[in-house]
This record gives C-alpha cells, structure tokens and sequence, in this order.
C-alpha cells in the first residue's frame, strides 16, 4: 500500500514516543512531504537515514538543545566579529547550503544523510518558507552556513557546514541572535556533540523537550522567507 502525500494542511501522528527504540527509532516508512514533515517535527519527530534505506524518523532521549540566550561567545569569536571577518545573509542560497552541508566530510561517517530525496523535500519545504538557511560569506565566497526547520518558537537545527575556520560557529552565533530578536524559545540540536556543547548545547530529556516543544508550536511560525529581517550588526 503507498503512502498518501500530504501536502502543508494535512497531519499524520506517529505511534507514541514511549515505544521508540533505545536508539530513538520511533517509526520507519511513509514519505517526505510537507504534511508528513510538519506532523513529524511539531512531534519533537525527525527523518534521519541513508540512501537505500526506508525513512526512518527519530525522537532520541536524551536531546540535544541549545536555549539561544545562552549561546556560548569566546573572546576569539568577539575578535572575530569585531574584525568583521564574515558577512551573513540568510534564505539567499539555501539550495546551496544544504548541497555543500552534503558533501562536506564529517569524521566517522561513510557517506551522507542528505540523500537525493532529502534534499528534494527540504528545499520544497524552504519554498514553502518553513525551511531557512544562514549563509557566511568572506571574499565574496560562502565558506560556512546551516540550515534548519521553523516552526513556532523551536528552530530545528538540521546541518552546517565550514570551509574556514570558525565559519559554521560564527553563522550559529549569528543565528542565536536572529532568533532571540524574533522570540524563539529554543534550537533543537537534536543529537549532542561536543562542538554543540562548546557553543553552549546541553542534553534534557525526551519527556521536557516535547513539553518545550508544545509550548513553542502554540506560537505563530515566522514563515519566510527571512532575507530582509537579517540586520547588518553580529
């Protein structure tokens, strides 16, 4: 039996997070389309898979997030943004921010997640202006950015990547700020690493996440796109 499409309006609800693998595993199949994603992240739900597997969407417990406020800016980073050293735009290349967040190399891992459908359904969703990207530019290059999900006050961190030194730090230093301008609650790192961590990232339960969460999807979402709302300050 296939799969219906949903498109932005329609919902789906996943089986009960309590019954989801130790590894977070809460339900593997259906499609990438926009009702599909929503109903997924606005469950504290995510896909993450490789290509040649069936979608997989995952709740982890514990999870990794990180409160904008308090967003971790070292005495370097300052120097860095005193300097002036990158320029920041958000929503002017997303397609080519998930494209390079795709191909860049990551240290214990064969491959890449962002697989063709993927990056299909994430673009359609920024086109929908769910999806936004932060771009970090130095010599009129992009050499760092993210992307990730809005939806009420949570801002679902999905990727980033850095081709110069502390570029993907300084596009989410730039983010947090962008976000606490705009009432956003919080910035849902999904996994813990300790490049997350350093930046001020720290683990909670699944069970205050999802009470986080339905605090933050009563919100109104700042759909995009996000462009014009970026101010030149860091």
């Amino acid at each position: 039996m296939k799969f219906p499409w949903l498109d932005e309006d329609a919902r789906f609800s996943f089986p009960d997070l309590e019954g989801a693998t130790p590894e977070g595993i809460v339900a593997s199949g259906g499609n990438l389309s926009p009702g599909m994603l929503i109903s997924a992240y606005s469950q504290g739900i995510f896909p993450w898979f490789s290509q040649g597997e069936p979608i997989l969407w995952w709740s982890p417990d514990p999870r990794c997030v990180l409160f904008p406020e308090d967003i971790h800016v070292s005495k370097s980073m300052n120097k860095i943004f005193n300097q002036n050293r990158f320029g920041f735009t958000m929503d002017t290349c997303f397609s080519r921010v998930i494209d390079l967040c795709q191909t860049t190399f990551r240290l214990g891992q064969n491959g890449t997640w962002i697989t063709k459908d993927m990056r299909k359904a994430y673009v359609r969703f920024h086109e929908l202006g769910y999806a936004h990207s932060m771009e970090v530019w130095q010599n009129g290059g992009l050499v760092g950015g993210l992307y990730g999900v809005a939806l009420g006050s949570c801002f679902f961190g999905e990727s980033m990547f850095s081709h110069v030194s502390n570029a993907s730090k300084a596009g989410l230093v730039k983010l947090a700020a962008f976000l606490i301008m705009h009432n956003f609650s919080v910035i849902d790192c999904q996994v813990y690493t300790p490049h997350l961590a350093s930046m001020g990232a720290r683990s909670i339960t699944r069970k205050a996440f999802i009470s986080l969460l339905n605090n933050c999807t009563r919100q109104t979402t700042l759909r995009g796109p996000w462009a014009s709302l970026l101010p030149d300050t860091p």
